[in-house]
């Protein structure tokens, strides 16, 4: 077996994913970009495997630990996203600046005192 076609396959999955990641604003996009992500790294992790010939097949192995790995992330994300939906409205990820409680209201003087003043140390 050729180790390039599956070598070649993944990168292009995987440069699929970053652009994915750095690109999209929908939350879901995200993740399902590094789901892409995830599964250029099986795919090299049993195509080596396979080239290598191992007779314990740990890329086989490790890929079955990615998959679970990944399911759970999902599963994580998932409910994040869900939840920050509801309360937020919006899975846009540039408009989540501030995960605190949306009810609460800073006063101005306990946000000023909490940004650090170089000017003031000096």
């Amino acid at each position: 077996m050729h180790l390039v076609y599956p070598a070649v396959l993944a990168a292009l999955l995987f440069s699929v994913g970053v652009y994915g990641v750095l690109a999209r604003r929908n939350a879901i996009l995200v993740l399902m970009s590094v789901e892409l992500m995830l599964n250029a790294v099986n795919l090299n992790l049993v195509a080596f495997d396979a080239w290598l010939r191992d007779s314990l097949h740990a890329g086989q192995a490790l890929t079955l630990f990615t998959i679970t790995v990944a399911a759970a992330e999902i599963g994580l994300g998932l409910a994040i996203v869900l939840l920050v939906f509801r309360t937020k409205g919006t899975a846009d990820i540039d408009r989540l600046t501030a995960l605190g409680d949306p009810h609460e209201d800073v006063p101005e003087a306990a946000a000023e005192a909490a940004v650090p003043n170089d000017r003031a140390a000096a």
